[in-house]
């Protein structure tokens, strides 16, 4: 069809296919717009009860005159070809927003009540729709609701166009009276909007099953699980909005839609209402700025290390003022690249100001361009072109960093311009193959960690004194340990020999400190020694996110949760678009046997990247908590395959052993192939403990939790509050563990 002309519409492309049509991109070349044709599928142009119904969509649609229902144009047939012309919706369907994104209390409401105001126009006509559901809902980019495809509409009057006793819909959202096979009239749409709202809300279906005949049964029998077991954040009065669309004997649902708008726009209001009450007041304005990466305008397209780690040493210089707040690197740079509204860039950033600029290198000499530009009006309040050999880079840094600090009216103190100016090298080549160990050391794959320790290395062979170097060394070698790369007595003694040299060069180094204490706490098990470190990181550099990340960690493993929380908010407040940062706040929240937290906080780093598989863990691991060993099993795989720790025919027997034998039968699965794997690679044996404290096997958990000690498995920092292994705590062989790690007395 792509390319053909029927009628007065050129085929485009093709958007979907369903049972009832299928639809395709076109353009009116009468009225020169791009519409939706919706094709009655050949094999049924001989079949007059499903032509019939076709036409009557067109009918009861083309009837319709509302915002939120799509507009119908005309119907036609042309050489044996039955299409409706409808207006083409450019958007996501609520079922991609459902499956894709987690939507805001507010967000979920303003959906509803454009649903049940466009089915009311409907109803009041006396159209019923009897297909209700995600796939033929859309909300546009300007946030309004389509509801699509009337293709089971039911005009009042209009014979029967089905065999008694069938049904027509899509099973999950069925009616009861639906799915008995009955006649069914608008409050059948009702019930089917109910079901979309719960499922927005929960991510989940209130009535489930593993076949048709299972879903029907439930429908017609079941209670949906209440949506407060599901999330702690549904207000009571929507879970009654709910459970009256669900009623299951239509008297005792809504007899209007138009009733449950009324109830959807008056709790909103007062959600509203309250929020504006509980609104803490107005922050004391503080001076913000974050530095996105410079581009890189060289002819070669060769300098992005360059360029990316200019702007990140300028974040450094800039972090130890006290006055000013800066974003932390992760967050500024993911607009990095990107043309996007600078006053976007500060709303997301929460910022009022944001630096950019460009950088052009040909052989020695540089361009260097920098514009430091204000949120709320897009207007430069500074900006400057530096035209300099290379060996005046650092002149320029400091110049940038001090053109900031007047422009943004912050007040120095003595020492803290003598910090702003504060190099850890003067050796350009050394400082070359520092930018490009960070360059790699930031893609945290095991390929850029290994690179980046080669250009550490290869900088403090040319400058030996080069603090910062070091301080890249040992993080990247404490980071191949949890990578699994390295086993703990291959990388934590080079980490801590790396971080005690950074110190030893230069004390006052607070992402020193924060290396050094990690390495106390995930190895040493110095559980004081590393509060002493993180503590004179923070103090030292107190917006570097990182420190606080770990910190908060340390908190969380002593079982200290609302030191850990308040810890992880700073860090987010510092660095608020990191991934790993909401990861770590998913796994504190996790520990804190907070688990719908655990998934809420996990799927925000999810949010800003789809493949950041970090994040499935902490959502696996809450599911596992909560009993919902589907959903965890697919957290957990989409986790493993993300970072290779399975290849394709071991994730392959894993799912087969789910399909067989359930969530037993996985893990014992999983048990057999990591131990198998462990003769040959590292696997830590915690996870080999957990596999079998899943399985109820504690005695073969505590003999592996003895070997995750003699290997200092650095996850046997969570021991104390892990709640796997919950059912071992009263055990004396898990209390003389703990006694061991120096967790317990």
């Amino acid at each position: 069809m792509i390319g053909k002309t029927i009628s007065h519409y050129r085929i485009l492309e093709k958007l979907g296919e369903g049972g009832m049509g299928v639809v395709y991109k076109a353009q009116d070349l009468k009225l020169d717009r791009i519409v939706a044709l919706k094709f009655l599928p050949k094999h049924l142009l001989c079949d007059e009860e499903a032509k019939s119904r076709f036409v009557h969509e067109a009918k009861a649609a083309s009837a319709l005159d509302h915002p939120n229902i799509a507009t119908v144009y005309e119907i036609d047939e042309v050489q044996g070809e039955c299409f409706i012309s409808m207006a083409h919706v450019e958007g996501e369907s609520i079922k991609e927003l459902i499956t894709e994104k987690k939507r805001s209390l507010d967000e979920i409401l303003e959906i509803a009540i454009q649903i049940a105001e466009g089915l009311n126009t409907a109803h009041k006509k006396d159209i019923v729709h009897r297909d209700v559901k995600p796939d033929n809902i859309m909300l546009t980019p300007d946030g309004l609701i389509k509801i699509m495809d009337f293709g089971l509409a039911k005009l009042k009057g209009v014979s029967k166009v089905t065999r008694a006793g069938t049904t027509l819909g899509t099973i999950s959202y069925m009616s009861p009276e639906q799915a008995r096979g009955e006649e069914v009239d608008h409050r059948t749409d009702i019930w089917s909007s109910g079901v979309v709202l719960y499922e927005m809300i929960s991510g989940e279906l209130p009535f489930k099953g593993e076949y048709e005949q299972a879903v029907i049964y439930s429908i017609l029998n079941d209670e949906p699980q209440p949506l407060k077991s599901l999330s702690s954040q549904v207000p009571v009065e929507l879970e009654q909005i709910v459970k009256k669309a669900l009623a299951k004997t239509p008297d005792l649902r809504y007899q209007k839609a138009e009733e449950m708008a009324v109830d959807l726009r008056s709790l909103r209001e007062k959600l509203k209402s309250e929020s504006l009450k509980e609104k803490p007041p107005a922050k004391e304005f503080l001076p913000s700025v974050a530095v996105l990466p410079f581009r890189d305008m060289s002819a070669q397209k060769d300098q992005e290390y360059f360029c990316e780690g200019m702007a990140e040493e300028l974040i450094n210089a800039l972090v130890k003022l006290e006055g000013l707040k800066v974003v932390a690197r992760t967050s500024s740079f993911q607009f990095g690249g990107k043309d996007q509204d600078i006053r976007r860039i500060g709303e997301q950033l929460d910022v009022n100001t944001v630096l950019e600029g460009s950088v052009r290198k040909a052989g020695s000499r540089l361009r260097v361009t920098a514009q430091l530009i204000n949120v709320s009006d897009g207007y430069h309040l500074w900006s400057e072109k530096y035209d300099r050999d290379m060996e005046d880079i650092f002149a320029i840094q400091d110049e940038i960093s001090l053109a900031i600090v007047d422009k943004l009216k912050v007040k120095l103190l003595g020492k803290e311009k003598k910090a702003l100016v504060k190099h850890s090298t003067e050796n350009l080549e050394a400082y070359n193959l520092y930018l490009k160990g960070r360059y790699h050391w930031n893609k945290r794959t095991p390929e850029g960690l290994n690179k980046a320790i080669e250009h550490f290395k290869e900088a403090i062979e040319i400058e030996p004194l080069y603090g910062l170097a070091y301080t890249g060394l040992a993080d990247c070698y404490s980071m191949l340990v949890q990578a699994q790369v390295f086993r703990p007595h291959e990388g934590f003694p080079e980490a801590k020999a790396a971080a005690e040299k950074a110190l030893e060069i230069d004390n006052s180094l607070g992402e020193a400190h924060a290396s050094l204490g990690l390495i106390k706490w995930s190895y040493e098990w110095d559980w004081e020694g590393a509060e002493r470190e993180l503590t004179r990181a923070v103090e030292l550099n107190p917006n570097y996110a990182t420190a606080h990340q770990w910190y908060a960690m340390h908190q969380a493993m002593l079982g200290k949760f609302e030191q850990a929380i308040s810890k992880i908010k700073k860090a987010q407040e510092l660095d608020p678009l990191s991934p790993i940062i909401y990861v770590a706040a998913g796994w504190l929240f996790l520990l804190a046997r907070k688990y719908d937290q655990a998934i809420e906080q996990s799927q925000k780093a999810l949010d800003i990247d789809p493949n950041f598989g970090f994040a499935n863990y902490p959502i696996s691991w809450a599911y596992e908590q909560k009993g919902m060993h589907k959903e965890a099993i697919e957290e957990y795989l989409k986790g493993v395959a993300s970072f290779g720790l399975l290849n394709a025919e071991e994730l392959k027997s894993l799912r087969k052993a789910y399909s067989i034998s359930g969530y037993q039968g996985f893990w014992q699965k999983h048990l057999d192939i990591s131990k198998q794997k462990s003769k040959k690679s590292y696997v830590p044996s915690y996870e080999i403990a957990s596999i079998y404290a899943r399985l109820g096997n504690g005695n073969q958990a505590l003999e592996w939790l003895q070997k995750a000690f003699e290997e200092r498995d650095y996850n046997m920092g969570d021991l104390l509050v892990d709640p796997f292994f919950d059912s071992l705590r009263t055990d004396p062989r898990f209390k003389k563990l703990l006694k061991k790690v120096r967790l317990q007395k």
